[in-house]
């Protein structure tokens, strides 16, 4: 059984998946709009992969015993700039998801709670893998510059990578 500490560490990870996935759903919609498919592909999967992080999560709570408790999601921003300013605020929410993350994990340990060490150290795998993917994306906007063309290349590109 989970410690009521763990239980609503859990819950606020779950809250915070959520989000993720509500706020890339957003940027989704934001490049939708401004006509880059390839872009607005790669939020949507984005998004589809938090909601299933957060179903993770919720599953393992159940798992071990405990109950699920849903917060509200706060409504995520609805104006965006240009490519590359999207995916470096989409850098700097992961690095706050992988902080999230960790401080669950280092809750775990102090609760010596190692089945849910184990459980977690999936998802700080998975967070290296984010933050890879989105610096990956970032290096190619910042290779192209301000040149609109060489972005509707990335944006292409991406888009056949899905």
């Amino acid at each position: 059984m989970l410690s009521d500490a763990l239980q609503n560490g859990f819950n606020e990870q779950i809250q915070k998946e959520f989000y993720s996935s509500y706020l890339y759903l957003a940027m989704a919609a934001h490049f939708e709009a401004a006509n880059l498919p390839g872009f607005a592909s790669w939020m949507k999967k984005q998004s589809d992969e938090e909601r299933g992080h957060g179903m993770k999560l919720w599953d393992y709570v159940y798992d071990r015993g405990g109950k699920v408790e849903l917060a509200a999601i706060e409504q995520p921003p609805v104006a965006f700039g240009k490519p590359l300013e999207v995916f470096e605020l989409v850098l700097a929410h992961e690095q706050k998801v992988t902080q999230s993350i960790n401080a669950l994990y280092a809750l775990a340990a102090k609760n010596d709670d190692v089945a849910a060490e184990i459980f977690l150290q999936w998802f700080v795998t998975e967070q290296v893998e984010e933050e890879k993917s989105v610096t990956d994306v970032i290096a190619q906007l910042k290779m192209s510059g301000d040149n609109g063309f060489a972005a509707l290349f990335v944006d292409k590109h991406i888009l056949g990578q899905r």
